[in-house]
């Protein structure tokens, strides 16, 4: 084989195709002495090794009115962009009663009252203004069926129906009226059909039909006040609610915190052989399973730590629970919550992580794992869903779990926008610096720092390869000197490729922000800065073709995240 030397500078980068005997220089000790760590990885394009589906295309948020403000349209537009049609958001809190004020994990839509004599009031006012800004941006709903409407809560009398919580209170403080089963099966059931039946007349039957649908969040936990039979009561009323309405409607559940336990064991008994509450008939229509999985990062040393291994751990509970069922074992899985972990609004020096690239690493590296715990336990992987959205007129860079501050993007949403890329045939590729995962479950990145790749071919026939560089501490580290080789390119081969980075000084409006002092009211150009600042902009990088290889370098700092795109 025969190569042409070209290297190309960029800012703070070194590309280049080589020819093989410059992937050995700088090397070595004199690697060690610059700082940098020397990785290889090898990717083989005439070789597949299955499917890379798009689960990353969910997300979902505590504040459902958020949607409808002047940032939360922003910010839906730019996940619809993504993939038009094929984004799903989730929401809590659709069927609460009040105003439609938002606050922190709080939202409504009076979409329920009763007059004094207890006839049902239908008001879908507020809900339409919610859906209707997701589908005019290309995002469908995941319909969550919850939580109780004021009129139907059989709270007992002197419950609080809003919560008074507030970033620093107690959890618990969330949990008030809304979380109580329904006084009235009949009346739950009847509004969970007006509501499918007005959805269809309002949005068309083969829309709706595309929609999930699921009930209630996490009932094995804080946010149910009943048994778990209740429960299961509950869930076959409202299902049974969405199919008299839509037959063919997408439904499933139970959204559990965690893999669910003894409460998961007995959902998916009920819905296969047990006896259905609100027909009689034998189990529940189930579409999709769905369970929860969180990380757990602490402060260590003046530091944060991410738990990755936590994550990870939870998420390969949740798929043997799922898959433990003959009768369901093929159902397509949503992780229906999938974070770092486990409160989007809760401040403290354990979630600092959160505006910059330890959260956008973070996100490279736990998707990666997630896509190979699911071949390894032969899952059926639908979605994995982000619960993180913005909270809006917020300080700047206020430190909760979100993909933007004030309508300017962080960077782990640009993470978001490779995946995007990516296409959904993998490629055999390797990492000699990749954590295995058997590692990572077990211990997480706590010695060297994980340096790992996922190729695959694009719909029109590119080769897409994304490379990250995570450690779970969030202090300084070495940059990584990555010689990359790709074999087994089909002719033509390529002429050019295509970079984008998101790292501490590329597509990174937290540094930028950071540089001109933290302001905290920054003024219209200051404002356009950080847009600016957040936007991953694609460097070319001229190839020489080989007989059917390119080889190039690529410097990514620690916590850095990379795409390359061959033929682009």
């Amino acid at each position: 084989m025969k190569y042409m030397p070209v290297i190309i500078a960029t800012a703070g980068l070194a590309l280049g195709i080589a020819a093989p005997a410059m992937a050995q220089q700088g090397t070595g000790a004199a690697l060690q002495a610059e700082g940098v760590r020397a990785v290889s990885i090898e990717v083989d394009a005439a070789r597949s090794t299955g499917t890379l589906p798009p689960v990353w295309r969910f997300f979902g948020a505590d504040e459902p009115n958020y949607a409808t403000m002047k940032d939360g349209r922003k910010l839906l537009t730019e996940l619809g962009e993504l993939r038009p049609g094929e984004v799903f958001f989730r929401a809590h809190n659709l069927l609460n009663t009040g105003d439609g004020t938002a606050s922190f994990k709080w939202g409504s839509t009076n979409i329920y009252t009763e007059t004094a004599d207890g006839q049902p009031v239908y008001d879908w006012t507020v809900v339409d203004r919610i859906i209707d800004t997701y589908l005019a941006r290309g995002v469908r709903p995941f319909l969550q069926l919850g939580f109780m409407p004021e009129a139907l809560s059989s709270a007992p009398a002197g419950t609080p129906y809003q919560h008074s919580w507030r970033p620093g209170f107690a959890y618990d403080h969330i949990i008030t009226g809304w979380a109580y089963p329904p006084k009235d099966y009949d009346k739950w059931r009847e509004l969970v059909y007006q509501w499918t039946r007005h959805n269809i007349d309002r949005y068309g039957r083969e829309e709706v039909e595309r929609w999930y649908f699921e009930v209630w969040n996490e009932a094995n936990g804080a946010y149910w006040k009943a048994t778990p039979e209740e429960f299961y009561k509950m869930h076959d009323y409202a299902i049974d609610g969405v199919r008299r309405a839509l037959p063919n409607a997408r439904v499933g559940g139970p959204d559990s915190a965690g893999a669910g336990g003894a409460f998961m064991d007995g959902f998916l008994r009920h819905v296969t052989t047990g006896t259905n509450y609100a027909t009689g008939q034998t189990g529940t229509p189930t579409d999709f399973l769905a369970f929860h999985a969180k990380g757990q990062p602490t402060f260590v040393d003046g530091h944060v730590r991410m738990g990755i291994a936590a994550h990870l751990r939870n998420v390969d509970a949740g798929f043997v629970k799922t898959t433990s069922v003959p009768a369901l074992v093929d159902k397509p899985v949503v992780i229906g919550e999938s974070d770092p972990e486990g409160c989007a609004a809760c401040p403290g020096p354990q979630n600092a992580y959160r505006n910059g690239t330890m959260y956008s690493s973070y996100t490279a590296a736990s998707f990666a794992r997630i896509w190979d715990l699911a071949e390894r336990r032969d899952v059926n992987l639908e979605g994995v869903l982000s619960w993180s959205f913005e909270f809006e007129d917020q300080p700047w860079f206020a430190g909760y779990r979100q993909l933007a501050t004030n309508g300017v993007d962080l960077p782990v949403l640009n993470v978001f926008r490779l995946f995007a890329k990516l296409g959904t045939e993998r490629l055999n590729a390797t990492s000699d610096a990749q954590v295995p995962l058997d590692a990572i479950l077990a211990d997480g990145v706590r010695g060297q720092a994980d340096v790992g790749t996922i190729a695959t071919r694009t719909a029109d026939g590119q080769v897409a390869l994304l490379v990250w560089h995570y450690h779970d501490d969030d202090v300084p580290g070495p940059a990584a000197r990555i010689s990359i080789a790709i074999d087994g390119l089909a002719s033509p081969i390529p002429t050019g490729a295509t970079l984008w980075r998101v790292d501490p000084d590329n597509a990174n409006a937290f540094t930028a922000w950071q540089k001109m002092g933290s302001p905290q009211a920054p003024d219209a150009d200051q404002y356009r800065q950080m847009e600016e600042a957040s936007v991953m902009h694609p460097q070319p990088i001229a190839l020489v073709p080989g007989t059917d290889t390119a080889r190039f370098e690529l410097d990514l700092p620690r916590q850095g995240v990379a795409l390359v795109v061959l033929g682009s």
